[in-house]
């Protein structure tokens, strides 16, 4: 075995896992407040490709503030989607919500595809690339897990001391308690959707900073944010972050031993023992 191509892979994967676990962030914390699993995740992170190349090609940004204004963009989005579609079905059936949000989904995938088409969109971005033993690394990677581990920090901070985050935490723990108390619930649903979307059209832009993408790119990040989610606790932001870790470790380790189309498989064994031996994740749910 090559131990200088097996240290490269990992370190690949361990860049990675952060990008891939802010975008499952955004969607263990929609299901975390208010129990919607959000089928319109995949899309939205493809958007979030999208929303980046025309910031760059079409206004000229920088690619890094083209990814801020992509996450803004996303927040704004996320609470359009909510009043649209998500609101009205609160507190219904399960099954309300899956068929509201995947709705959404077919139709962005569907006006997508009529506007962009499938062909493959890339960035022409590069910052060099840097040494750490015997692993050559693209800075780009770097900085994409910086600014994931960054966002991670920031959502914590925002959660744990803002007035709205402690809203989202009363409202996540009892929605009764808190409208008795005077939380406006309604917003505070609307801001939780906001910002679980603003995070998965960010991770889009960050992985569009690395890889060609098309409109139907989202769905196979969707797929990952599912299986770390549920890795590391369905409604759990952090386990989330830990969880998208993990899972790229595995993408760095496994094409050292096997084919790259066994990773896929890997994962979602991985994903079946989870809900087999540990069906809360490794980290619990929920956590407030």
């Amino acid at each position: 075995m090559d131990m200088g191509f097996l240290f490269a892979s990992l370190i690949d994967g361990l860049l990675l896992g952060f990008v891939f676990g802010v975008a499952a962030i955004g969607l263990t914390l929609i299901f975390g407040v208010m129990e919607v699993i959000n089928l319109a995740h995949g899309p939205v992170i493809a958007l979030g490709m999208f929303g980046l190349y025309f910031a760059v090609t079409l206004l000229g940004l920088h690619p890094y503030a083209g990814t801020l204004l992509t996450a803004v963009g996303g927040l704004f989005l996320g609470i359009l989607i909510y009043a649209i579609a998500v609101h009205r079905v609160i507190g219904a059936p399960h099954l309300s919500s899956l068929l509201a949000t995947y709705s959404i989904n077919m139709m962005i995938i569907g006006i997508g595809t009529a506007l962009l088409t499938t062909s493959p969109r890339n960035i022409e971005f590069s910052l060099g690339s840097m040494t750490l033993g015997t692993a050559t690394i693209p800075v780009t990677r770097i900085v994409a897990a910086l600014a994931s581990l960054l966002a991670a920090v920031a959502l914590y901070l925002f959660m744990q001391y803002t007035r709205w985050g402690k809203f989202i935490r009363a409202v996540t723990d009892n929605r009764d308690a808190a409208e008795l108390v005077g939380i406006p619930s309604t917003k505070v649903l609307a801001l939780s959707f906001g910002l679980g979307t603003m995070l998965a059209a960010f991770s889009g832009a960050l992985i569009a900073t690395l890889f060609p993408f098309t409109i139907l790119e989202g769905g196979k990040y969707e797929l990952k944010s599912f299986v770390i989610s549920v890795l590391g606790g369905l409604g759990n932001p952090m386990g989330a972050l830990i969880g998208g870790i993990i899972i790229g470790l595995i993408e760095g380790l496994v094409p050292v031993f096997l084919p790259t189309t066994w990773v896929l498989v890997v994962e979602f064994v991985l994903f079946v023992l989870i809900l087999l031996i540990r069906p809360t994740g490794l980290f619990g749910g929920r956590a407030q």
